[in-house]
């Protein structure tokens, strides 16, 4: 936990939870595992605010609470950490995967998740329908039996799942009490029905929006609607698996990068390898598990019209690759082959790193920088004869790289007296730390991005505030079928300079949520291989 993590953290709490959530959630994270008592104490917050602020992050899974240290009937103790607060940042990435895979249906079922955090499944059916109801224009209205279908389909997937039973901490501390499940943090090996959706019939359709007189009277005439508890998944609630969606973008990262390397087929190959064992691989894995050319030959989609031998060829190209982004494990069936899932995510860190030098200094610089990587040490002269740059030019970026930490310099003396007449400077890059520093600008890069875009949209709060309440009049005035020229008066409200001022703070705003999502992405990469270095 760094100082630019802590002050990421404390930004996406207070952008989606609020400044008292946003506190304790902060506390939390510097003063690691702590009791309501002594969080009270601390943040000199009153009980009511931090029980409901607790409540909040245990809901969204931010925050975890267990059973005190000192044994069964001592009091529950709660912590959090910044991996689970940063997952905040990937919640459009998240949404925009489910839309891609399952429509929009997935699309709003993630989203519904993500915003509530815990929610019954017959509760996510009956609110998406209705969303999926409202936004169709030809007047049909979404059966509940097409949104379960998709929530079924991300559970088989595992892009959904169960949270655990309530645990006993939770029974402990009225402090917890209001909220509907435990802690995210229960694996699968551990709880077994954590991907088993319960027998619920749901029948019905998505409602549109009435006037208050007609839902006035759909409430005398009609019977209720949905409703979780006769439906047999009440105190089943479900949750959004970042950890699946963290293996696709994995996955998905992995394929890009070979297609950009070799060609469409081969990335087609190794999705194909990555499909067949996204369930029987270990998150944690090294590789995934071995399979057989003949396997790979009968999961090969149709379309590819992939022959034998060709296919055989792809996978030698595969294998002999410098990358090694697949790799042997045998002769069996026609040759057994892995996807070296920590070797990749290496290579792919360290074309990050190798771009972020080229951008910011340049292409010889770039070139000194791979030249090290391949060789690990190197002499200052050395550098100069194999990068082919002159003497003084050499000099100057290795200088520069020492002094940015992307470079480090390693002394190995000749003697035991240190003297520098006698001792070897050797050049070299580390790539673990390098890409530890690195990660730290982005989360600092993210965050200055976070306080950039709150702070123009506080500098233009009027505006937008006048604005949202003229497209609310224009709302109702269409619903009731006003006259063009109501409409037109109404709209005239917004002079042509503020809709010019809205125009320019809506484009800085989505520069700002590009750039917010294009350094996620590089987040992610270091992150996954700085982890997969740790439990390597």
């Amino acid at each position: 936990m760094t100082t630019q993590e802590v002050r990421l953290c404390g930004l996406l709490l207070r952008e989606h939870f609020g400044e008292v959530v946003e506190k304790v959630g902060t506390h939390l994270i510097k003063s690691g595992t702590q009791n309501l008592r002594t969080i009270l104490h601390e943040t000199g917050m009153s009980l009511d605010l931090v029980k409901k602020s607790l409540c909040v992050l245990v809901q969204h899974g931010v925050c975890v609470f267990s059973s005190g240290r000192r044994g069964p009937g001592s009091p529950t103790e709660y912590r959090t950490s910044c991996d689970r607060i940063l997952r905040i940042l990937r919640f459009p990435r998240y949404i925009y995967t489910a839309k891609t895979l399952y429509g929009d249906t997935g699309e709003l079922i993630v989203e519904e998740l993500l915003q509530r955090g815990e929610l019954t499944m017959s509760s996510t059916v009956k609110t998406v329908s209705d969303r999926l109801t409202q936004n169709m224009e030809d007047g049909r209205s979404m059966d509940y039996s097409e949104v379960s279908s998709a929530f079924s389909k991300l559970v088989e997937t595992h892009f959904l799942q169960r949270c655990p039973p309530m645990a006993a901490a939770g029974k402990t501390d009225s402090s917890a009490s209001s909220a509907p499940a435990a802690p995210s943090n229960a694996s699968p090996e551990s709880f077994p029905d954590c991907y088993k959706v319960p027998q619920v019939t749901l029948r019905g359709q998505g409602k549109r929006r009435l006037s208050s007189e007609d839902a006035e009277e759909e409430r005398s005439a009609k019977k209720p609607r949905l409703d979780s508890e006769t439906h047999g998944d009440e105190g089943i609630y479900w949750q959004v698996n970042f950890e699946r969606f963290h293996l696709y973008f994995r996955d998905q990262a992995i394929i890009s990068a070979v297609a950009n390397k070799l060609d469409q087929t081969s990335s087609e190959i190794v999705r194909t390898i990555l499909r067949m064992s996204e369930v029987t691989t270990s998150p944690t894995a090294a590789c995934t598990k071995p399979l057989s050319a003949n396997e790979i030959f009968r999961a090969l989609p149709s379309s590819y019209n992939i022959g034998r031998h060709i296919l055989d060829q792809y996978l030698t190209l595969l294998v002999d690759d410098p990358m090694e982004f697949v790799g042997k494990a045998g002769e069996s069936g026609g040759g057994m082959f892995v996807v070296n899932l920590h070797r990749a995510l290496a290579n792919l860190a360290r074309s990050t790193l190798e771009s972020v030098v080229q951008e910011r200094f340049g292409s010889r610089s770039a070139r000194i920088f791979r030249l090290l990587l391949r060789k690990r040490h190197l002499e200052q002269k050395q550098v100069e004869d194999f990068a082919m740059i002159p003497a003084k030019e050499a000099k100057d970026m290795l200088y520069t790289l020492l002094s940015h930490n992307l470079v480090q310099l390693q002394e190995v003396p000749k003697t035991p007296d240190f003297a520098p007449s006698r001792t070897f400077y050797l050049y070299t890059v580390n790539q673990l730390p390098t890409a530890r520093m690195l990660l730290q600008n982005c989360y600092k890069t993210v965050a200055n991005l976070i306080e950039r875009r709150l702070f123009e949209s506080k500098e233009s709060k009027r505006l937008l505030e006048k604005s949202q309440r003229i497209e609310a009049i224009l709302g109702s005035l269409q619903a009731s079928g006003a006259e063009p020229e109501q409409l037109t008066e109404v709209e005239e409200m917004i002079t042509t300079a503020e809709k010019q001022q809205l125009e320019t703070l809506r484009l800085h705003i989505n520069k700002l949520d590009s750039a917010e999502n294009q350094v996620d992405e590089t987040i992610f990469l270091l992150e996954s291989y700085v982890t997969s270095t740790a439990t390597s």
